[in-house]
């Protein structure tokens, strides 16, 4: 079959022809195509690779194993052999490996060797990269000696991913398929990541906290790249949000008309990824400049907001971006220091903000004038990782409760206080941490952490006298956070009595679940099934701007799979121009749905 086959074509291709057409795809590996093939027609080339990734992922682990084995290694004896299928010289070319120096080929042969010693198969990743242009040398040696740290099974299940992505870069090239929106998407994230606070910058990280000058420059950028989309109004407001409207048909500037509300923040953690927020900015970015592009007006206003802040690094005011959009800006927070001891409201004008209470509550959203608020978003965790599909629907915004709390028993000498005669605070609040870890596990969608532990003034030949922890509980429902919760609370107690300790304990945070909105949700699931995806319904442990439009408005969420098993607040944070492709034609079909 020729190279110019469509998706139509392979549809309608005998078994034999369609085998052919797809061999290469996986590495000397017919049986996956083979099986996948029984499920056509398929919808579109989502669907088609996600049926290839299904097959595999039923196989059981020797034929996972063996799909491992015959892929080749990196810069190995079958490449300097010229032995190399066609399909894995062209993506160690384009990676230049064939270019590697001395020093960088006794290296990835150390690696080799190190990695078949302790996993027994080849280490496998996508040196075509998340981009498809192809990683460095410095990053692909990089990965190698960072997986050579891995846990087995884990690093089993990062070279099958890394097997589906070359698989999904190789369909791409056989049909011909350029994620051109994906593309744009994925380079204004990394423009955007080029602006970092100092400290963090001269090493390579990024992070930008509220109002410095690297999160000025963003807002300055993401405003430029609003007008150039076609969006009709761009400012900067009262808090430092970048807000882009794009006016609905025959409405003109009439700021009555209804509108749809979007966005997320571009605010970072300290060293953290390029999508956390971001990723819920450009996506909508894309669709206006298609729509644009296009000519289009749609029924209603679509308002992009790129929140300022939300992750609360600088100051304790987390969601102070969305807070102030629907009223609920704490004044409280303009008189809040940061570790400069620089206020609020001295930062806000310091960036050329008004920094009064006045203009803050000039921004007051009315709820009656919007359809409501939809929020794209990396999915921070793992599962749409393991289930092989980019994306996913939120079903709820799991409610938080968060802790700080102390145990106090007597510090005593380690060597001449027995066993039975300490009441050492550290080892009650371990035993708390695993029963806090074992009730959550007992309920579905609750989760339970425990992660700051600290013995003030500890010394390694003294018991405990005194420690302090942190408690953060998390569930679809209040009720069932708050179940948790109390189980927790009362298993303190029992410990301290049966202990002989003192503990306390202080609420200091409390957050509300969010549901998602039953026709919003519906959205987001035939938008997505419009891909040709099936739907994944998931909740999201982790807070989002949503949470606080939920407090006044109709909301859902749309996951996008993360890379590097799904890992996030953290530089390994990716995603692939291809899902980001998918997630701005899921957006572009939502808006279509309500056109």
């Amino acid at each position: 079959m020729s190279q110019t086959q469509t998706l139509e074509q392979l549809n309608a291709a005998s078994a034999d022809e369609a085998l052919a057409w797809l061999d290469g795809v996986y590495e000397h590996s017919p049986w996956i195509a083979e099986q996948a093939l029984a499920a056509r027609p398929f919808a579109s080339l989502a669907h088609l690779k996600h049926a290839l990734a299904s097959v595999v992922r039923g196989a059981g682990r020797e034929a996972q194993l063996a799909l491992v084995r015959a892929h080749p290694k990196l810069a190995g004896k079958a490449a300097l052999a010229g032995a190399l299928t066609a399909e894995s010289t062209n993506e160690q070319s384009r990676a230049g490996l064939a270019a590697c120096s001395a020093e960088e080929f006794a290296r990835l042969q150390q690696l080799n060797a190190a990695y078949n010693a302790k996993f027994g198969f080849p280490f496998i990743l996508a040196v075509r990269g998340p981009r498809g242009l192809g990683l460095t040398r410095q990053s692909i040696i990089a990965t190698f000696a960072r997986r050579l740290e891995a846990h087995p099974e884990v690093e089993l299940a990062e070279c099958l991913r890394n097997i589906h992505r070359i698989a999904e870069i190789r369909l791409d090239d056989k049909f011909g398929a350029t994620p051109e929106l994906g593309n744009r998407v994925w380079d204004w994230a990394e423009q955007l990541a080029a602006e970092s606070d100092p400290g963090f910058k001269e090493h390579g990280q990024l992070s930008v906290a509220y109002l410095t000058q690297a999160h000025q420059t963003c807002a300055r950028r993401l405003q430029q790249w609003m007008k150039e989309c076609g969006f009709d109004d761009v400012h900067i407001d009262a808090v430092g949000n970048v807000v882009g409207l794009y006016f609905g048909a025959n409405h003109g500037s009439d700021r009555t008309a209804p509108r749809l509300l979007t966005g997320s923040h571009y605010d970072t953690v300290r060293n953290g990824g390029k999508y956390d927020g971001r990723l819920g900015i450009l996506v909508p970015m894309a669709c206006v400049r298609e729509l644009h592009r296009a000519g289009r007006r749609l029924p209603f206003g679509l308002e992009l907001v790129a929140f300022a802040e939300e992750e609360g690094q600088r100051y304790k005011a987390s969601f102070l971006a969305s807070s102030a959009l629907i009223g609920r800006f704490d004044p409280a927070w303009l008189h809040e220091r940061d570790a400069a001891g620089v206020s609020m409201e001295a930062a806000m004008r310091a960036a050329g903000l008004p920094g009064t209470l006045e203009t803050i509550a000039a921004m007051k959203r009315d709820p009656a004038r919007y359809l409501g608020f939809v929020e794209v978003h990396i999915e921070q965790g793992p599962v749409l990782a393991e289930l092989d599909l980019p994306l996913g629907v939120v079903t709820s915004i799991n409610g938080s409760l968060r802790y700080h709390g102390e145990v106090t028993g007597t510090a005593s000498h380690a060597g001449t206080t027995p066993m039975d005669r300490r009441r050492d605070a550290a080892t009650a609040v371990a035993e708390l941490a695993l029963y806090a870890e074992r009730r959550a596990a007992s309920a579905a969608h609750v989760v339970a952490t425990m992660g700051m532990l600290s013995v003030p003034n500890g010394s390694v030949n003294v018991v405990p006298g005194r420690c302090e922890f942190s408690l953060d509980i998390r569930a679809t429902t209040d009720a069932a956070r708050d179940a948790c919760a109390g189980d927790v609370l009362a298993t303190l107690k029992a410990i301290c009595e049966r202990r002989g300790l003192a503990y306390r304990t202080v609420e200091t945070m409390r957050a509300p679940a969010a549901p998602s909105a039953p026709a919003w949700q519906a959205r987001w699931e035939r938008a997505v099934a419009a891909t040709g995806l099936s739907v994944h319904r998931m909740p999201s442990g982790a807070g989002h701007d949503a949470m606080k439009l939920h407090e006044v408005m109709p909301q859902a969420m749309l996951f996008v799979r993360g890379g590097n098993a799904g890992i996030s607040h953290n530089p390994l944070e990716e995603v692939s121009n291809d899902d980001a492709e998918l997630c701005v034609h899921a957006f572009l079909n939502l808006l279509e749905q309500l056109a």
